[in-house]
């Protein structure tokens, strides 16, 4: 059973902190630099990808493709695009968004039989102004497509629904267990309540970047304890540029949103050896 983590591409916009943009390799030689097994990015631009798989190849990482198809005809372009890209898997945001849950299964289900026949590992994100948007319909909707996978990014249930705590309440977590057990893979960045992506490096924030580590060390285990001896979880690293990452008064980000990628990357690895150790 293998672990990976990845750094979003995305997530290296506007760094390094206080100081000149890194180009594009500089900021693939700093996620291979940092420990990165590989780099998460949208293929889909032919000029952009054949500029980007020459230099992960160059320093030895990995890569996925993260989409936002709106039809299984657009899927398709993106399935090629994956492939052209070496992707190891797709990402999917789901762009419809449905007032009934009966509404997308066509085209969830014609996504994953795509991805299928094209041999490809396929999850669906859960993020807000899609799909998934709300924890209670996604919840109804793993219901409906057993055999649907998600990515999950934990962050948007938490500020979507603002849980009170932490702790949270018992009926929360219950509803965070199970979108974390149907999880394949992760996207990693810590909210709080009231805000998508706080700087773990504070320590007043502790008690959110304590509260995702258990809601991941959940899904870790979840996984290893259904998946086969050679499956493969990917942790992506998703700490996004502003305006996701908050600013002062004067446009500049209150903390090196870099050193905190590196951070949540080591507390991942952290809580996986430790599951290993456990056996």
């Amino acid at each position: 059973m293998h672990f990976q983590v990845y750094q979003s591409y995305w997530g290296m916009g506007a760094l390094p902190y206080g100081g000149a943009e890194w180009t594009m390799e500089e900021r693939l030689a700093k996620i291979a630099e940092g420990g990165f097994d590989g780099v998460e990015f949208l293929m889909e631009d032919k000029q952009h990808r054949e500029a980007m798989v020459p230099l992960c190849d160059k320093y030895h990482l990995k890569r996925s493709n993260i989409v936002f198809p709106w039809t299984a005809a657009e899927f398709a372009d993106d399935i090629a695009a994956a492939r052209a890209g070496g992707a190891s898997h797709l990402n999917l945001q789901p762009m419809p968004i449905t007032r009934t849950v009966a509404e997308p299964i066509p085209y969830i289900v014609r996504c994953m039989d795509m991805a299928a026949d094209a041999g490809m590992e396929l999850f669906f994100e859960t993020h807000r102004d899609r799909t998934t948007t709300d924890m209670y319909f996604t919840l109804d909707l793993i219901d409906a497509v057993p055999d649907m996978q998600l990515c999950g990014d934990l962050s948007h249930f938490l500020v979507g629904r603002e849980f009170s705590g932490p702790p949270v309440s018992a009926q929360n977590q219950q509803y965070m267990d199970q979108i974390v057990e149907r999880c394949g893979a992760f996207h990693g960045r810590v909210a709080s309540r009231e805000q998508v992506q706080v700087s773990v490096s504070f320590p007043h924030n502790k008690v959110w970047f304590d509260l995702f580590s258990g809601w991941w060390e959940h899904g870790f285990r979840a996984f290893r304890q259904r998946a086969g001896e050679n499956s493969t979880l990917t942790f992506v690293v998703e700490l996004g540029p502003p305006t996701y990452a908050i600013q002062g008064a004067d446009g500049q980000e209150l903390s090196d949103r870099w050193q905190e990628a590196l951070l949540i990357k080591d507390r991942v690895r952290e809580i996986w050896s430790r599951l290993e150790a456990e056996g």
